[in-house]
């Protein structure tokens, strides 16, 4: 731009001298034309050339007008391609700040919403605040109690080695000794017996591998406190045999659930723990009044 307003006041000053002494020739051609013809004539044919050679140098002097155009056309080019790619560069800077906000406005909306759900929280606290104040013993029975609650156990037959156990003329409590898991370590396994550490629902699962043969099957019982539960049985001449079963019991808190051999029934193992005794506290059952049930006191 500031080249242009060069190029134009220039320009301007061309026009400006050129229509100045084009009003000098005029105003002095009268004046001056008998005076040249007059000296022409006295001084002859020499004082002619000097004459036309000085016209001519002033001529050449004077700024080519067409020249000043071409080149102020070329800069108003330039500067239309400059205007073009600036436009471009504004529609562009227009979208990204249009997007710009249109991310701003959603992050606004789900802030509100964050906000929302932490009053709503805040509130929620607050309503239960008055309630909540427990001493470091109330704090240490919930510790405990979340502890009992985790539950869980599985064993296998052998904790070393390979070979059968059995066949016993009566029914036998059968020993796991290698312990896979043990939470809470309500397993024994230095006798078999699981005990119950909370009132809650519990599943156990048994399975065994033994040898086919003529006359001694391979099974083993699950038991809850002596008595019995299921059975896992199968018997066959010979090919191996691998029976299993289980259940959900609801135990009270120091029942006991244990395997036993079944009478004239074999099992085998191997370092492969193909017999495994599994149980896990599935959840933990409140004592229940039998009022509830009565709607008042038995008599």
């Amino acid at each position: 731009m500031k080249t242009c307003g060069a190029l134009l006041v220039l320009l301007c000053c061309c026009l400006a001298e050129t229509q100045l002494r084009g009003e000098t020739i005029s105003e002095n051609d009268i004046t001056h034309q008998g005076r040249y013809g007059e000296a022409q004539r006295r001084n002859g044919p020499a004082h002619t050339t000097e004459a036309t050679a000085a016209a001519s140098t002033q001529q050449t002097c004077q700024p080519d007008i067409h020249t000043v155009l071409r080149e102020m056309n070329a800069v108003l080019a330039e500067q239309r391609v400059e205007l073009r790619y600036t436009k471009t560069e504004m529609k562009a800077m227009e979208t990204r700040l249009t997007a710009s906000e249109k991310t701003v406005e959603e992050q606004r909306v789900v802030i509100k919403e964050l906000q929302g759900k932490l009053e709503e929280q805040a509130a929620a606290v607050r309503a239960v605040g008055g309630s909540v104040n427990l001493t470091g013993s109330q704090v240490e029975e919930l510790r405990r109690e979340r502890e009992e609650r985790r539950v869980s156990f599985s064993a296998s037959l052998l904790a070393s080695g390979s070979g059968h156990t059995g066949p016993f003329s009566t029914a036998t409590p059968l020993v796991y000794r290698h312990i896979f898991t043990n939470i809470g370590n309500h397993y024994n396994p230095n006798t078999g017996i699981f005990t119950a550490p909370v009132r809650g629902i519990y599943h156990f699962v048994i399975f065994l591998h033994a040898s086919g043969h003529p006359s001694r099957p391979g099974s083993v019982s699950l038991h809850k406190n002596g008595e019995h539960v299921v059975i896992a049985y199968e018997h066959q001449p010979d090919h191996n045999i691998n029976p299993s079963n289980g259940a959900s019991l609801l135990l009270e808190v120091g029942d006991v659930v244990y395997v036993k051999l079944w009478p004239n029934a074999w099992v085998s193992d191997s370092q492969n723990h193909h017999n495994t005794f599994s149980g896990h506290l599935l959840f933990p059952m409140s004592e229940v009044s039998p009022e509830r049930f009565t709607g008042g006191p038995s008599c």
